[in-house]
């Protein structure tokens, strides 16, 4: 079976079709026949990227790559649209259309009374266009252009209600921020053109073990190995799509934008760009132990401190935002230890259930009449009993619940952490380790803490006062600060259908996927625990070997795990209620539970006693100040000085004191011209005599 070139073209330029036709031509089809357009382009993407994954899983196909278009050749330089589909791709195709395809049904509902809704639907199938145009290159031009196609559209959805100071902000925000990894992704594009002579995949990754060893002086008397100044710059490009300390204070920031966008943006599509690219880049990074280190360091990182901040958020979005940071460091902790399919499957797991809980989210917040401060609500699972269950499943997913989809992707990367830990003498390894333990417990406790004060305790969107005089400041958790979203006249209600059949159709797959694809996707088994190809101890044959290969079988971490672990989906389980990152995720409940849904009134205390943490907290560890008062402040400040030394010094004095000067002279030269025949011939005397001086002392 052979995959199909027109199959893939229509893969990527169905969702486009749907963008021009609601975007250009919105009044002319009106609301229905934007929404009709798009969701039919991303529908027909959805049901063609399945057909692929099929044909190359149980169809014998052999992967595609092939260049579909030329756009041009200089010498020995050319630059192609083409597609490289193999497992790897094509999984992600999967889930980037799925996901889309549900956040265009739900938009139906959201946004059913905003004036912009043509051009929000052009806006999310334009963005499902240029992920796939990302996920499906086969080069690092094609890669580019998706990479910054995305970021583009991030920026427009993100400031979609353009009239908000607030989302104007935040957009700008996110653009700029990008710029800065983007700066170094094309850097290291650059050196992959530079030392590879082309920008082709297949072609760069044949003779990437031609670099080993090679090395470049930067600086005079310093050298550096050629592979790891490439991986780290694409890193860098990494940092910003994939919001990674400290590149990520943009993506907290996003929730500007419209709940189905917040989903779309963390859930399958921009910030899952970073994770792709890494992994499609495996040969590189194996290259170079300095910068999987540093990837290492970076997502242990941004996976225990991110997390961190989501425990004093308020806002129902910013608390799953910054669940999405940490999730984000946990993927890159599995390309730092060289878990590369582990990454992945976390970056395919991860995607339902973060996509069900922002529309979950969403879902609420229409039915509190766009109420989205947590402090506000409670009690809202008799009212919402759907969206309740199916946020349920969302956070038992998120926090690894054994037998959920986010146990046997998360549990499996601490696993593979706390292999490198063991087996590596870096000082980086075994602080990975504990960075993503000790994310366990905080996942489990802002995840509850989101459910207990939703959905559970005192209904106090009666009251928007509610918590006032019983000692709580404006920071509490259940104070507020104002009577703005006052919900007395208002009863909340379960969201239509158009937004729950969405949140239904996700939790499926949170429930299920890890539990039937783990087994084939990660450790070479069927289901049931047998393996699918001839065994060779710690050389598994998965569904990701060919497109996530490794020079060093030895580095495969996710295949030491599973030939000590893997037992199939049951005992794997089972074996994970026995190990820490279990008895954290419990831990986390008790305290969650204790705080905010036993003992409300311990919150408030104990966010007194912790002022000055919580407020660090707050402050998001002055991320946004080094950004916005630091960089973005000096940037102002070296402005200002700039224009004050082209005024004063350039134009001040150079220009201007040059022309003064001249005219100086001249003022002082007309002095000597009297008109007096007299002063001349005194003037040619005194000169004759001075010169015939010097004339005579020359003669001498």
């Amino acid at each position: 079976m052979i995959i199909s070139k027109t199959h893939l073209l229509l893969i990527v330029l169905a969702p486009l079709l749907g963008s021009i036709i609601a975007g250009l031509f919105g009044r002319q089809v009106g609301r229905k026949g934007a929404q009709y357009a798009t969701i039919l382009g991303v529908a027909v993407s959805c049901a063609l990227s399945i057909n692929v994954l099929y044909q190359l899983v149980a169809g014998g196909a052999s992967p595609f790559n092939q260049n579909v278009y030329t756009f041009f050749e200089v010498g020995n330089y050319a630059a192609h649209v083409g597609f490289m589909v193999d497992r790897l791709t094509a999984m992600m195709m999967v889930v980037v259309t799925f996901v889309s395809l549900l956040v265009h049904v739900y938009t139906i509902g959201y946004m059913a009374e905003d004036p912009g809704y043509q051009r929000f639907f052009s806006y999310i199938s334009l963005f499902t266009f240029s992920m796939l145009m990302l996920v499906m290159s086969n080069n690092f031009l094609q890669l580019f252009f998706g990479w910054e196609a995305v970021g583009l559209v991030s920026y427009l959805l993100i400031g979609f209600w353009f009239k908000r100071p607030s989302a104007v902000f935040a957009n700008m925000k996110a653009f700029l921020v990008n710029r800065v990894g983007d700066f170094g992704f094309l850097l290291g594009i650059a050196g992959v053109l530079l030392w590879f002579g082309t920008l082709d995949y297949a072609t760069v990754f044949a003779n990437a073990p031609l670099l080993q060893g090679q090395e470049v002086q930067i600086f005079a008397g310093h050298s550096w190995q050629i592979a790891t100044i490439i991986c780290i710059c694409l890193f860098i490009g990494a940092m910003g799509k994939s919001a990674q300390v400290p590149l990520h204070v943009w993506l907290p920031d996003s929730m500007e934008g419209p709940t189905p966008i917040s989903a779309l943006i963390h859930a399958a599509t921009m910030v899952t760009a970073g994770i792709f690219m890494v992994a499609r880049m495996s040969p590189l990074f194996e290259l170079s132990e300095t910068a999987l280190n540093f990837v290492l360091f970076i997502g242990a990182t941004t996976a225990f401190f991110m997390g961190l901040i989501g425990i004093v958020q308020n806002d129902i979005k910013r608390v799953v935002a910054y669940s999405t940071l940490s999730q984000l460091g946990y993927m890159t902790v599995a390309l730092g230890v060289s878990a590369y399919s582990g990454a992945v499957y976390h970056l395919m797991t991860h995607a339902f259930f973060k996509a069900l809980l922002f529309l979950a989210a969403g879902s609420v917040i229409i039915g509190m009449h766009h109420e989205q401060d947590m402090r506000k609500m409670g009690g809202l699972r008799k009212y919402m009993p759907v969206t309740y269950w199916t946020s349920v499943i969302g956070t038992l997913a998120l926090v690894g619940t054994p037998f959920f989809s986010g146990f046997y992707s998360k549990d499996t990367i601490i696993e593979a952490a706390a292999h490198n830990a063991h087996h590596s003498h870096h000082w980086i390894a075994t602080y990975a380790y504990w960075a993503v333990l000790g994310g366990v417990i905080v996942t489990s406790f802002y995840s509850f803490r989101l459910l207990f004060m939703t959905f559970h305790g005192k209904e106090r969107f009666r009251d928007a006062h509610a918590g006032h005089g019983h000692g709580h400041d404006a920071h509490d958790d259940y104070a507020h600060g104002d009577d703005h979203g006052h919900h007395g006249a208002h009863e909340p209600h379960e969201s239509p259908w158009v937004v729950t059949v969405p949140l239904v159709l996700l939790a499926i797959p949170s429930v299920l996927i890890g539990f039937f694809t783990a087994g084939p996707m990660l450790f070479g088994t069927d289901w049931k625990g047998h393996h699918l190809e001839a065994y060779v101890p710690g050389q598994l044959v998965t569904f990701f070997t060919g497109a996530i290969d490794f020079a060093d079988p030895a580095r495969d971490t996710i295949a030491q795990v599973g030939a000590e672990f893997w037992r199939g989906p049951v005992k794997y389980a089972l074996h994970g209620m026995t190990m820490p990152a279990f008895i954290l995720t419990v831990a986390g409940f008790l305290l969650a539970a204790a705080l905010y849904l036993w003992k409300p009134a311990l919150a408030a205390s104990a966010r007194r006693t912790f002022r000055p943490v919580v407020r660090v907290l707050e402050e998001k560890f002055g991320f946004d100040h080094l950004w916005i008062k630091g960089f973005a402040g000096g940037g102002v400040i070296l402005g200002r000085i700039s224009r004050w030394i082209d005024t004063n010094l350039i134009d001040g004095v150079v220009v201007n004191g040059s022309a003064r000067l001249v005219d100086l002279g001249a003022a002082l030269l007309r002095r000597t011209q009297s008109g007096y025949i007299y002063h001349y011939a005194f003037a040619m005397i005194i000169g004759l005599i001075a010169l015939l001086a010097v004339l005579i002392r020359f003669w001498r």
